[in-house]
């Protein structure tokens, strides 16, 4: 009799067969599929995080564009870049490396 009295307080629009249908399937939709509530939002932060890795990639490219333009317009600039980055000598010359040593 408890239970029934207590069934009977429930406002009726929430006793009924639609309400507790859209409530399931919302359910259903939000926790347990596939493409949940909790997945789309990781699925966003990694496309933000990939937007902005993006970006990164675009701006190196234009400014390893604007180098290479350099180095390809001025033979000493390239002769500079080939010995600096390359370790690069002419035939009969000496290189020396001087490298810090690692603190102990």
């Amino acid at each position: 009799m408890q239970l029934l009295q207590l069934f009977e307080r429930v406002p009726r629009f929430l006793r009924s067969f639609y309400f507790l249908t859209t409530l399931g399937f919302l359910v259903w939709m939000f926790v347990f599929d596939s493409n949940d509530l909790f997945k789309q939002y990781d699925m966003y932060a990694k496309w933000r995080e990939l937007q902005g890795e993006k970006e990164y990639y675009l701006k190196n490219i234009d400014l390893v564009k604007k180098d290479r333009a350099e180095l390809l317009s001025s033979p000493e600039l390239l002769e500079k870049f080939a010995r600096e980055k390359y370790i690069m000598k002419r035939p009969g010359e000496d290189v020396f490396m001087l490298v810090p040593q690692a603190a102990q």
